[in-house]
């Protein structure tokens, strides 16, 4: 069970990495239609979506490291 706990731990952190790198335009999509729609959300929704996203990260980091430190007594 606490190797379940630390999976979604992991599993946040990278939602907060997607986030932060579609947040600071470093996604793209292929089909110009989908990137013309997500560039006009971005650029209204990019500076409480960066500061989530970089909370987020924090909030998991420390989670996953005080998890391991916890496996490992």
């Amino acid at each position: 069970m606490e190797y379940l706990g630390l999976l979604f731990e992991i599993i946040f952190l990278a939602v907060g990495v997607y986030l932060y790198l579609f947040s600071i335009g470093k996604l793209t999509s292929k089909d110009p239609e989908i990137q013309k729609k997500a560039e006009a959300f971005r650029q209204k929704n990019k500076s409480w979506m960066r500061i989530a996203a970089l909370l987020l990260m924090a909030l998991m980091s420390v989670n996953i490291y005080l998890h391991i430190v916890e496996l490992a007594n």
